[in-house]
């Protein structure tokens, strides 16, 4: 028993990912539990609408409407087609397990802090073996029905400004939908300047749909 835990969480790259994989685990059992296994699984929502950007430059200086390089990321790896939650857990499942063979062979123990180095390559083959490993749920979600997370209508929405925007300047607001925080991209819908961190409510989106108009929220805190 004691050469099991010492693998688990020596050396130090060890420990990282069974703690991770351990607090996965108690997502799984709580959701499980909660009698929502196959529910909200998801963290990304697809949203009615413009695009939604979760790089987006503060300066919002370039809103395209090409799919990013993590839309793209995340595409590989199957979501969208299976619930993030279920390839981010298959991804740090493998990860761990990658992680205590490579420990064993390379004697990674005589490594201490340094080990954690391993993780780097550790990530990025287990991104690959991710695509593959979860290719087989794309056909069991199909069949249950699964197109994507629920879509969300954002407009009428409470956002808060995470850059400052006025006249035509393009920038970014983070909305929360449920326990997601989804960043967008957002413009001045009267070309005013709206501070960062300012409370606001999106009140339109842009003909071509890449960004939304928003207008300062009023409210009783912020009534001079």
């Amino acid at each position: 028993m004691g050469s099991v835990t010492n693998l688990l969480f020596h050396p130090l790259s060890n420990a990282i990912m069974t703690i991770l994989t351990g607090v996965t685990t108690i997502y799984w059992i709580t959701t499980f539990i909660a009698g929502d296994l196959f529910g909200d699984a998801g963290a990304d929502s697809d949203l009615h609408g413009a695009d939604v950007d979760t790089d987006v430059d503060a300066n919002g200086d370039d809103v395209s409407g090409d799919k990013t390089f993590l839309q793209k990321a995340l595409e590989f790896v199957n979501i969208g087609k299976v619930p993030f939650m279920v390839v981010y857990s298959a991804f740090k499942f493998i990860a761990w397990i990658i992680t205590l063979t490579s420990s064993v062979f390379l004697g990674l123990g005589s490594w201490g802090w340094k080990s954690v180095i391993i993780l780097i390559p550790v990530f990025i083959v287990a991104y690959f073996i991710t695509r593959y490993a979860t290719k087989p749920l794309i056909k069991v979600y199909d069949a249950m029905g699964y197109n994507g997370e629920e879509p969300q209508e954002l407009l009428g929405r409470i956002a808060r400004m995470r850059s400052t925007i006025s006249g035509d300047t393009i920038g970014a607001a983070e909305v929360k939908i449920q326990s997601d925080v989804i960043r967008i991209n957002v413009r001045s819908k009267t070309g005013e300047s709206i501070a960062y961190d300012a409370e606001v409510m999106i009140a339109g989106e842009s003909f071509d749909k890449k960004f939304y108009l928003v207008v300062p929220d009023i409210n009783l805190s912020n009534i001079v």
